[in-house]
């Protein structure tokens, strides 16, 4: 069925599956760096959403409300398009020259961690904002900063409640990477689409793809629900996990 991957591109040495894979290889690296940094972003922008400062809560809003209502693809383009043409002569021209495919990984890089850090912010505003009051108001009157609040008591206890979520956003980012060809990056979807329009194979070169696409998906679901299990709060089970394990103890009683 898939015999075609394994053909020798035309007026080449290399067979088409190599393209296939060089754009897996950059659909995960681009995946992969642009959750760090929307994580680590989404993180701090998340944490503001809920400070006492109203400055910082207004304009970490603000950030949430442009990046997460604009398309990603309109800001990719706004990126890669309009960016050059805004700096200054000399720095637009550099930035113009970057050979590729930076040229265009960086502008993709960029547009999809500030649009994914967006949407982690929310969550984790969500997250903290699902803690009682209580907590923070005990940890002003042992004395300590909000900073430190936050570090020790408040987003520990966020992150856990909002692991599932994380997921998802995990999951969409390496979905939302395909945008990319819109710019010129060869990821896995340009890729499969340069192999169709080089055999006619529509098939064969999109259904390897969805299946690369499938693969990257449960292993990211096993990954984060890995953590999630590693990470949860004691207590806070389902109330299907619950009932098991009750039932497991009231068993070893009995056998006891």
């Amino acid at each position: 069925m898939f015999s075609v991957l394994f053909e020798n591109v035309q007026d080449g040495e290399e067979l088409y599956i190599d393209w296939l894979l060089s754009g897996l290889g950059w659909t995960v690296a681009l995946a992969l760096t642009g959750w760090c940094l929307a994580f680590v972003l989404g993180v701090l922008v998340g944490c503001s959403r809920t400070s006492t400062n109203k400055a910082v809560a207004v304009a970490s809003r603000l950030y949430v409300e442009v990046f997460r209502n604009i398309p990603i693809i309109v800001q990719m383009f706004l990126w890669y398009f309009v960016l050059p043409e805004v700096l200054p002569a000399e720095m637009g021209t550099w930035v113009k020259k970057i050979p590729p495919p930076w040229g265009t990984f960086l502008p993709a890089l960029i547009g999809l961690s500030l649009y994914t850090a967006a949407r982690v912010a929310e969550q984790v505003r969500a997250g903290i904002e699902a803690l009682p009051y209580g907590q923070r108001s005990a940890a002003k009157a042992l004395g300590m900063t909000e900073f430190r609040a936050y570090r020790l008591i408040l987003l520990p206890q966020a992150l856990r409640i909002i692991m599932p979520t994380l997921t998802s956003e995990v999951m969409g980012i390496f979905k939302n990477t395909s945008v990319a060809l819109t710019i010129g990056l060869l990821e896995l979807t340009a890729q499969a689409r340069q192999i169709n329009e080089f055999t006619f194979k529509t098939f064969e070169a999109f259904g390897a793809a969805t299946i690369l696409y499938l693969a990257l998906a449960l292993i990211v679901y096993a990954v984060m629900h890995g953590l999630e299990v590693r990470f949860k709060t004691p207590g806070q089970e389902p109330a299907k996990e619950r009932r098991r394990a009750a039932s497991g103890k009231k068993a070893s009683e009995a056998r006891s």
